[in-house]
């Protein structure tokens, strides 16, 4: 977050689709799935190390979501191609769509956009990688052309909206295979940091209903496809304890699904201690055991903390079938206010990494491509270097890898 071999049964089809759409950039034709089906144990293991292409297909200008619009590059096969040979097995795309989304009844995604986010998508789905891709930016009250909005009195309209989104959406991608997973949304909540609230957590629980449903129905390999859903704003809390979440049913999946196997991952962040991982100040520096000046170290979230959280996760889903995907994770550079911040953020991502492991659930770095003071990232995504070379040795350890 040591090269990785690619996996031969899932190259040729892999790299057959990727020419195809590349050639037509229209949606996937429907194929059968034929790489082994994974159960939930398997699937979780196999994605390995997970990497978060971050700020990049979620920017907007003004509602119009353009992946050079934060002040990044344009993404490409080259940069791609680094992060897999830096170890990353799984990439996490963040997608908005905004004001790409016409008028209703039908709500058409304006083409090109979507056209480009399947390019992305091929970029690493052609090397073997598994791809996750979401609906990010829609449902935060501060962006505008937000309009995913759960305490929002137009809840007709929006799910109508969604539904139609998602169906065109999983259309594009039903030939894709299961190393295409769909996730629903992204810390999805009222934008209040309190308690869940009503009716907000249910219409949430609504959406990722309406989600999988529409997935499902959508042809080709979205009957037996992995999705993703979160609880309320991906909080472990809010989402394992009892606040309201609530599975949704998955009647419409393929009649070859095992009736004790599960197509369903639960989706969780994790940034604890908020003050070392997040805040933008040099007053919290240091994590973990290795910490030598308390003054710089948080007095919560410290490994218990972190174990505690995780093993919630793993009691309340991995148990039950249902894989668990830290879909966020990392703690911002402040090597500028302390000269050993650096192997510390290592320490916590390798301790993430680790403990996700040890749970059987899958953790993936945030990168939001920024270098320097209080950016995560780890590669250069002009020069296509390596800028944190520590903090992805720290990952592969802590992955196994």
């Amino acid at each position: 977050m040591a090269v990785k071999a690619m996996k031969i049964r899932s190259f040729l089809v892999a790299v057959t689709l990727a020419l195809a759409a590349s050639v037509c950039g229209s949606a996937e034709q429907a194929s059968a799935d034929t790489t082994a089906q994974l159960n939930a144990s398997q699937i979780a293991a196999d994605m390995g190390a997970g990497w978060n292409l971050g700020n990049q297909l979620e920017a907007n200008t003004n509602g119009y979501p353009s992946e050079t619009a934060w002040g990044l590059p344009t993404v490409t096969q080259a940069l791609v191609d680094k992060v897999r040979a830096a170890g990353f097995k799984t990439i996490r795309i963040p997608v908005s769509y905004l004001r790409n989304i016409g008028a209703g009844p039908n709500y058409t995604i304006n083409s090109s956009w979507l056209n480009r986010v399947q390019q992305v998508v091929n970029y690493a789905y052609s090397r073997g990688m598994y791809v996750v891709i979401n609906m990010h930016g829609d449902g935060y009250k501060t962006v505008n052309g937000s309009w995913l909005i759960c305490d929002s009195s137009s809840q007709a309209e929006i799910k109508a909206k969604y539904q139609k989104v998602w169906q065109q959406i999983a259309s594009k991608f039903q030939g894709y295979d299961q190393h295409l997973i769909l996730e629903s949304m992204n810390e999805e909540f009222t934008g209040d940091y309190g308690q869940p609230t009503q009716p907000c957590y249910s219409n949430i629980n609504s959406y990722n209903q309406i989600f999988v449903d529409t997935v499902r129905k959508a042809g080709g390999n979205n009957s037996s496809r992995w999705l993703l859903i979160p609880g309320w704003n991906t909080n472990i809390d809010y989402t394992a304890g009892n606040y309201g979440f609530v599975l949704p049913t998955d009647r419409y999946r393929s009649s070859s699904i095992p009736s004790n196997e599960q197509r369903i991952m639960i989706s969780v962040h994790y940034y604890d201690p908020w003050d070392f991982a997040g805040t933008e100040s040099g007053t919290i520096t240091q994590w973990g055991p290795n910490a030598t000046n308390p003054s710089k170290t948080s007095t919560w979230g410290q490994e218990d903390f972190l174990d505690a959280q995780l093993k919630k996760m793993h009691d309340g889903f991995v148990t039950k079938g249902y894989p668990v995907v830290i879909g966020e994770y990392g703690a911002i550079d402040k090597s500028s206010f302390d000269s050993a911040n650096n192997k510390y953020r290592a320490d916590f991502a390798r301790t993430v990494a680790a403990t996700a492991k040890k749970y059987g659930e899958v953790s993936v770095y945030w990168d939001n491509g920024t270098n320097g003071q209080y950016g995560f990232g780890l590669f250069d995504r002009r020069s296509y270097t390596v800028t944190q070379p520590g903090i992805i040795s720290a990952i592969m350890s802590g992955v196994g890898q």
